[in-house]
């Protein structure tokens, strides 16, 4: 439906003040949130804030993995426009993006916590970075850069953490740093005059899967239910996908059973964690009176595996790995509202800028994003296309996921495809494109895949960067 059915709208336009702030997580299933009707996650501060604007329930990442994604984030730009392919090759500032901009433009831009660039000296769009986390080194994963065929992992460490559970990990202590640091300096903000963009980024629920005992405890191990689609009970992996779980089997690490549903509640636990670290922060802004005055975003960099498929982390193209939740409120954004338009990490590109006074139309130079205040009041168009594509680790070649209608195709370059159609199977239980009669749905998503780009010269070019 559209985003203005069945709902009210702020009486300011979003021109009238100049306030953003933007709170990304990080591995957030867009779905696992009460707001998207999850039966029993806890996320009481995000429901909330999607009862005040407008959620967005079709919004997917660039690339369902960290660096990649925020890379497009921050530019407005694809993945393969940026050439950022993997989590060896950070963002440093350039191309320029939003934050560049409004530096430009002389609005007070700042970050506080997790960015996942390359480091706090590169001039990557902000007048100040407060404790910020970016790719350990400056140079983040470079054993997994090298693939087809891919060099071998050099420890065992289990990516999912040493230890899965209750308790405070380095990054829960890391959240609620950023969360005070952001409780404070929307205080100090609510003292001044001058307009503001605040970048908020938090881990959680990123792993390790250690959740504080207070939100942990809201999930009974006997109570969690068995994902989907998992290759013990009989499930074959597509061949693209069987690369992945072999390269990363975090299944098979798990020390016991009991281990294995600790993990599913250390999730969820972490996920109503970063519920609390976002109310909190709402609570300040609300505090210093700045409210009425502000466009909130919350989002995340991409979803969560979490066990289907015998899978966990990111990076497939499956809906619960590229999906990323997307709320946004703000003057002259529809109130309660939810918009079934396709959207993605890019459309904040010039989000931001409208929502900080700034006309985003001639900086966006070709970049594909559209303002999330222009869609949400607009009706639905299902059309939209959308891509995602991933070319890091644990895939020998390019994948690239097109969403378009009810439609949502996977072409992994040297495998077959894969097609699902999310209006009758949400949950992609079944690959319709082995059956002659999607022939011709097929043949049209590659067409359009292809309209948006050459997936076997990309593939080519991501290899090259990473060997130079």
């Amino acid at each position: 439906m559209s985003g203005a059915m069945n709902s009210k709208t702020r009486q300011e336009t979003p021109m009238s003040r100049r306030n953003v702030l933007v709170i990304m997580s990080d591995e957030h299933d867009p779905r696992i949130m009460g707001a998207a009707g999850h039966p029993f996650v806890k996320t009481p501060n995000l429901d909330a804030l999607a009862a005040s604007g407008t959620r967005f329930p079709n919004a997917y990442t660039p690339s369902p993995i960290c660096v990649p994604a925020r890379a497009a984030f921050a530019t407005g730009l694809r993945v393969h426009q940026t050439r950022h392919w993997d989590n060896a090759m950070p963002y440093t500032g350039d191309p320029r993006g939003w934050g560049h901009v409004l530096q430009r433009e002389r609005i007070r831009v700042e970050s506080i916590g997790k960015l996942h660039y390359r480091n706090d000296e590169d001039p990557a769009g902000f007048d100040r970075e407060h404790i910020p986390m970016h790719v350990v080194g400056g140079y983040g994963m470079v054993w997994a850069s090298i693939r087809d065929p891919y060099i071998a992992r050099p420890n065992s460490k289990r990516m999912l953490g040493e230890r899965i559970g209750a308790g405070e990990s380095t990054y829960t202590a890391y959240d609620r740093e950023v969360t005070q640091r952001a409780v404070d300096w929307l205080a100090d903000a609510g003292t001044r005059s001058d307009p503001f963009v605040l970048y908020v980024g938090m881990v959680a629920p990123h792993f390790p899967l250690v959740a504080p005992q207070e939100f942990f405890s809201l999930y009974p191990l006997d109570s969690l239910p068995e994902p989907k689609l998992l290759p013990k009970d009989g499930h074959a992996l597509h061949p693209w996908v069987q690369a992945y779980a072999r390269f990363m089997d975090n299944e098979a690490a798990f020390k016991s059973p009991r281990e294995r549903l600790e993990a599913f509640a250390a999730y969820y636990g972490l996920c109503s964690f970063m519920d609390h670290n976002v109310g909190r922060i709402l609570a300040a802004l609300d505090a210093a009176g700045l409210a009425d005055s502000t466009t909130v975003v919350y989002t995340s960099d991409h979803g969560d595996n979490l066990g289907k498929r015998g899978l966990w982390g990111k990076s497939t193209l499956y809906q619960e790995s590229v999906g990323v939740p997307m709320l946004l409120r703000g003057a002259g954004v529809p109130a309660g509202a939810v918009c079934e338009t396709p959207v993605d990490l890019l459309d904040l590109f010039p989000t931001i800028l409208q929502g900080a006074g700034v006309d985003p139309a001639p900086e966006m130079q070709g970049r594909p994003g559209r303002s999330l205040f222009a869609v949400a009041s607009a009706p639905a168009d299902p059309q939209r296309p959308i891509l995602s594509e991933y070319h890091a680790a644990g895939s020998n070649t390019a994948g690239f996921m097109l969403r378009k209608g009810c439609w949502k195709y996977h072409y992994y370059v040297r495998h077959r495809p894969e097609l699902f159609d999310l209006q009758a199977d949400p949950e992609e239980l079944v690959d319709l494109a082995p059956r002659p009669d999607q022939a011709d749905v097929l043949r049209d998503m590659d067409a359009e895949l292809r309209r948006i780009c050459d997936p076997e010269a990309i593939d080519a070019l991501c290899k090259e960067d990473p060997r130079a």
